[in-house]
């Protein structure tokens, strides 16, 4: 029996899962929490095999919170499921220590195949992020500006560029507003942009969001 961790905010999201994982053979969820604190409180006082982390919880950013989950279990594999389909964000996961990387978009079958491939040994990432990742691999070696950013500074452009403003960001990372705003300033030296809407244009040309509007 493969012990389960379920982390995410939305309620409805853990019921999902819970039922996906119920209904299929080997599979027990022993545990879940709704934000960062009560993710590492859960991986400290239960034991299982793998953790389904959503990468956007309110509490720390998602990708330092693998970090900090992969320091103190190491054993833990990590199934990131997200609705962030971007490579990017699948690269940083990856490279700090998730095991599986997967969409909200994906059937129920699919995430019982990355659970149990993970809960091996195994890496999985779906077959439209592989296709991704292979025809990426002709891109100059030269990092590109928002491959420059720290997890943090890249995790508030994200939300920056997906609509959100600094307060909002600032109650959701629970840090305060000048913390959040020195952040974006790093962001648009570091990018070299002039403002907001040069990241949004930028985040659309490099397909780190979807373009969904006239920008």
């Amino acid at each position: 029996m493969t012990k389960v961790l379920l982390a995410d905010d939305h309620t409805l999201v853990r019921d999902g899962l819970r039922h996906i994982l119920k209904n299929a053979s080997g599979f027990e969820v022993a545990g879940e929490a709704c934000d960062s604190v009560t993710t590492i409180a859960l991986i400290r006082s239960t034991e299982a095999e793998v953790l389904v982390l959503d990468l956007s919880m309110p509490g720390r950013n998602g990708i330092e919170l693998i970090k900090q989950i992969k320091d103190e279990k190491p054993s833990l594999r990590i199934l990131v499921l997200t609705m962030h389909a971007e490579q990017q964000y699948a690269v940083r996961a990856f490279k700090a220590g998730a095991s599986g990387y997967l969409t909200k978009e994906s059937a129920s079958a699919e995430l019982v195949g990355a659970v149990t491939k993970i809960a091996a040994g195994g890496v999985y990432v779906s077959l439209a992020m592989a296709e991704r990742f292979a025809q990426n691999l002709n891109e100059p070696v030269e990092a590109l500006p928002h491959q420059r950013l720290s997890d943090r500074e890249f995790d508030v452009f994200r939300r920056i560029v997906e609509g959100q403003s600094i307060t909002e960001i600032a109650r959701e990372l629970c840090v305060s507003v000048k913390t959040v705003s020195t952040h974006k300033t790093r962001v648009l030296e570091k990018m070299q942009m002039p403002n907001e809407n040069a990241l949004v244009r930028y985040a659309i040309r490099h397909k780190l969001v979807e373009d969904d509007s006239d920008i």
